[in-house]
């Protein structure tokens, strides 16, 4: 797996979730399945099949999670320069061909949340843009096409 560049912020949150499935939801479903068995006949029982199902999608969360958590590397934020777009800058791009304004902060996978503004570094629009100074223009190959944009600002 890649190595997951993130925040202290991003990482705490991880570890936080991480917690909460371990020592909250694991014991939840285990005694979700122990209630199921001792219902009796396992062969045609619902709810000892949803909880094992239940089971395996936290286990593979978990799993997941500890991945992530195990190749995360923090990003020193005080080494991070405006001089050109980099995980942990804000943006402020603009469609050029329809005038469209648009702010990111530039961040790590895990830590992606568009309804807040953030944007994942892997995504396509970002990986055009990474690299570019103010008022370079980036051309991204997206989904729905080729979108063509131009690079404002640069903060922190």
């Amino acid at each position: 797996m890649a190595v997951a560049y993130m925040t202290a912020e991003g990482y705490k949150k991880l570890m936080a979730e991480l917690n909460e499935l371990e020592s909250v939801q694991r014991p939840s479903i285990s005694k979700q399945i122990a209630e199921a068995r001792d219902k009796g006949d396992l062969s045609e029982n619902a709810e000892y099949d949803a909880a094992k199902e239940a089971q395996g999608m936290l286990e593979m969360k978990i799993s997941l999670l500890k991945e992530t958590i195990s190749t995360a590397r923090m990003i020193d934020e005080t080494k991070i320069n405006t001089d050109e777009v980099q995980i942990l800058t804000r943006i402020k791009i603009k469609n050029t061909k329809t005038n469209q304004l648009m702010s990111y902060l530039l961040v790590s996978e895990s830590e992606a949340n568009l309804k807040e503004g953030k944007l994942s570094v892997t995504t396509p629009i970002a990986k055009g843009l990474l690299g570019k100074k103010i008022g370079e223009k980036a051309t991204v190959t997206v989904p729905s096409g080729i979108m063509e944009f131009e690079v404002l600002e640069i903060s922190l």
